[in-house]
């Protein structure tokens, strides 16, 4: 892996809670570089994260996520989106990659460990705990878009 150009993204990832090398390498191997899309809101339609919608006229009607998209990333954040069901925190063991992740990577990777833990929290008072971790997931996508702006491949 250290010769591979999205190495640095690979250890950037790191610092998020629920991502661990094999969750970081798949993520990266499979979405590529993340500064090829233009919002987060993409990249989570990329991967299937998005509401559907059946809508006539001026009706509205929002469903399920719609699967479209990239099912091995899905599967891998729906994943890691079940750590977060535990106050926010960082282990002694997990301290040690969020160390070895630049420091644009570790703000946001604990913003995004403090607002997903409590977000956890208010969406299980009253939701399906699948339901739960989903909407986890998908906010998740958007801040490892977040760390992919920051964190730049290793030029050929």
């Amino acid at each position: 892996m250290a010769e591979w150009s999205l190495a640095p993204l690979v250890i950037a990832l790191q610092a998020m809670r629920g991502v661990a090398l094999i969750v970081a390498v798949t993520l990266v191997a499979e979405l590529g570089d993340l500064s090829r899309f233009a919002s987060p809101a993409q990249l989570m339609a990329y991967v299937g994260l998005v509401p559907s919608e059946r809508s006539s006229g001026p009706k509205t009607r929002r469903g399920g996520i719609t699967k479209t998209g990239n099912g091995e990333v899905r599967k891998t954040l729906v994943e890691a989106a079940w750590t977060y069901r535990r106050p926010a925190r960082i282990s002694e063991l997990k301290q040690r990659s969020v160390d070895a992740a630049p420091k644009a990577a570790r703000e946001i990777a604990w913003k995004a460990q403090v607002r997903l833990c409590a977000r956890y929290r208010r969406l299980a008072a009253g939701k399906p705990v699948q339901v739960v971790v989903t909407a986890i997931a998908r906010e998740m996508l958007g801040f490892i878009w977040a760390i992919g702006r920051e964190v730049h491949p290793i030029p050929a």
